[in-house]
């Protein structure tokens, strides 16, 4: 796993990343979840497993991490997990986000599991909660799932906020989500051009069935950002857990390489050459190392061809998206 640039950020990155929203609470958005996770969601249950995965992470070579405030008790996790292996800032590049609070009380059957608030004081509250857990670890924060219609890129008390923890020197970034993902990037990049933020990396949703915000990412990969892709194998569904018309052609394809499924998934993500880092979703070792195929897997062209032809229509697939369970 050799490290690259995060863009002009000045932070380094692995093409393959770690993601925790799916270790750090019981329920999340993902088919197979409770085959892969198992019935024990306990507390302490989820803080070993989520160790046992960074301690896998850490070994194949990954150093980028990937939290949020509304992940659980994810930040928690991470920070107890650097104090055990005794890290310092500078072995790896820590992102994490704010803009949603978990709610969930760890019950899977809690009828809301987080709930977004991209105010000013939800900014300040969430800003001293990360830093409380993960210190001077904390490289990247970004704004989670900024949209258009939240208004948060035209909250100006917001954006001086992140500007002055820009000048703290903390990188500052924005996520996106929704069919409306590059709209939301071009009028990130917009304000970053303008001076009115310092926006330098964005994290966005990607994959063989909702690739449209590729242009968008491409903009900002020339612009100079950072641009980390999530949600590679959309919630579960280029993974073995996937049942729909795409399968067949992933099954095919994986097995003239003899790789998994998801391999080929991530594989595509890193196929663009805007792409600095693909998130791994994984929680379990044996998913992980499935995952880090994918950076020794170089697709042919009339294969990245034919997986292009698997894109749904963004409005669909997001609408699909909505209806999967936190299981």
């Amino acid at each position: 796993m050799h490290p690259r640039p995060l863009g002009s950020t000045g932070l380094t990155v692995t093409p393959v990343g770690l993601g925790l929203a799916a270790l750090g609470r019981p329920a999340y958005i993902d088919l197979g979840r409770p085959a892969d996770l198992g019935p024990d969601r306990g507390i302490e249950a989820l803080e070993r497993r989520c160790h046992e995965v960074l301690d896998a992470a850490y070994a194949a070579g990954i150093r980028y991490l990937d939290a949020a405030r509304s992940y659980g008790r994810a930040e928690e996790f991470l920070a107890s997990w650097l104090r055990q292996r005794g890290l310092v800032p500078s072995d790896l590049t820590i992102g994490s986000k704010w803009g949603y609070t978990y709610v969930g009380d760890w019950r899977m059957d809690a009828e809301t599991q987080e709930v977004k608030d991209h105010s000013l004081a939800a900014l300040t509250r969430q800003t001293a909660e990360t830093r409380t857990l993960l210190g001077d670890h904390l490289d990247l924060y970004q704004i989670h799932s900024a949209t258009l219609d939240s208004g948060v890129l035209e909250d100006q008390a917001v954006l001086a906020e992140l500007t002055r923890l820009h000048e703290e020197g903390l990188v500052i970034g924005l996520s996106s989500s929704g069919p409306a993902q590059a709209a939301t990037i071009r009028r990130a990049l917009e304000l970053t051009t303008a001076g009115a933020v310092p926006f330098a990396c964005v994290q966005a949703t990607w994959n063989l069935l909702e690739p449209s915000a590729g242009p968008a990412l491409a903009e900002a990969g020339s612009a100079g950002w950072g641009v980390i892709i999530k949600e590679a194998v959309a919630n579960g569904r280029l993974t073995p857990h996937g049942h729909g018309k795409e399968k067949d052609t992933l099954v095919r394809i994986a097995a003239n390489h003899d790789v998994g499924v998801d391999a080929v998934a991530l594989a595509a993500v890193l196929a663009n050459p805007w792409a600095d880092v693909v998130l791994s979703g994984a929680v379990t070792p044996a998913q992980l190392q499935s995952n880090i195929a994918a950076t020794q897997l170089q697709l042919e062209p009339a294969e990245l061809a034919e997986l292009t032809t698997l894109a749904e229509p963004p409005t669909r697939y997001w609408q699909e998206r909505a209806t999967l369970p936190w299981d």
